[in-house]
């Protein structure tokens, strides 16, 4: 049965646990081409902020969805999906496995259940209403609102997420149904694909640590200056792209809204955040393989081995 669905093999995890490295190492033994599963790497000019794979991290292994829009461009779980799927396919057309690797699990759950995301109506009325009543009167409105109708989508939706609770409400007013109730029928579907969904785990203070670490280096690279290029170019903070973590809290400081220091430690707590609901989200995913580093004495080629034996055992690979 797994032999007549299109193998896919997912590889994530919080950030700054180490995807980058041990899915490049799983390519390079398994024949794998990598697609992004990062909503921040797909930017062009986003490199430090988003710890955006370099070419020499790559080794020589095809990624894809890395550097190919613009910051001023959106970019959106639907247009993630679609490109995705495209990549997907040609990467086993040529024979090759494809890895999606990344930590934006709303989007690899997009891919791994084809999603159908009902598309709005070209009546935008009811958006342009609830855009210009979020900058009236503020997000926290919205927020009310969409609590009133759709109490779950409110609780995973962050009410500074206004595109996300304006496509709730909006979802609502045109279908009188709750899209956390739509979301939740898409996720219990069959997945088209033959698959191995691997989550890469540490202990948390450990993880924690290397958040810290990583935005410390981050700094000594060139963060604040790579932001402050970004912002001569024109990009603003309303922008999708620059709402990313980095990006954000160095705007903040450019602005003169906080100092240097303060808005280092905003980034570190709001990472440490980002990382705990990482890993929620991955603990309420169907059939995830957890690879917790310290049960391997965190030795990457233990943890390749056993991942080659899921795969031969899930008939993704061949031996």
């Amino acid at each position: 049965m797994g032999q007549s669905k299109l193998p896919l093999v997912i590889v994530t995890g919080p950030t700054a646990v180490g995807k980058t490295s041990l899915s490049v190492e799983l390519a390079r033994r398994i024949g794998g081409e990598v697609v992004s599963a990062d909503s921040m790497q797909v930017y062009r000019g986003m490199d430090i902020g988003s710890a955006k794979v370099t070419k020499e991290e790559m080794k020589g292994v095809p990624h894809y969805l890395i550097d190919e829009f613009d910051p001023a461009e959106e970019f959106h779980v639907v247009k993630f999906q679609e490109l995705a799927q495209k990549y997907i396919r040609g990467i086993h057309d040529r024979g090759k496995i494809p890895i999606l690797v990344g930590g934006t699990g709303f989007y690899i759950q997009a891919v791994l259940y084809d999603i159908d995301f009902t598309e709005n109506g070209e009546d935008t009325s009811y958006r342009d209403s609830l855009q210009q009543l979020a900058e009236t009167e503020g997000a926290e409105k919205l927020h009310a609102m969409l609590r009133d109708v759709d109490p779950a989508s409110a609780a995973a939706i962050h009410a500074n997420n206004v595109k996300r609770v304006i496509r709730a409400l909006e979802f609502y007013q045109e279908t009188g149904r709750r899209i956390s109730e739509h979301n939740e029928e898409e996720r219990r579907k069959e997945s088209p694909y033959n698959f191995a969904y691997f989550v890469l785990n540490d202990d948390r203070e450990k993880l924690y640590r290397n958040i810290d670490l990583r935005v410390d280096v981050m700094m000594k690279q060139g963060l604040l200056d790579e932001v402050r290029a970004l912002k001569e170019t024109g990009c603003t903070r309303e922008m999708v792209s620059m709402q990313g973590l980095g990006y954000k809290e160095m705007l903040a400081y450019l602005a003169g809204e906080c100092s240097l220091e303060e808005a280092i430690r905003v980034l570190k707590r709001d990472t440490r955040h980002f990382a705990k609901r990482q890993l929620t989200w991955f603990r309420r995913e169907r059939e995830v393989i957890w690879l917790d580093k310290s049960e391997f004495a965190y030795d990457s080629g233990k943890i390749l081995a056993y991942m080659e034996d899921v795969l031969s055992q899930k008939e993704i690979i061949q031996r």
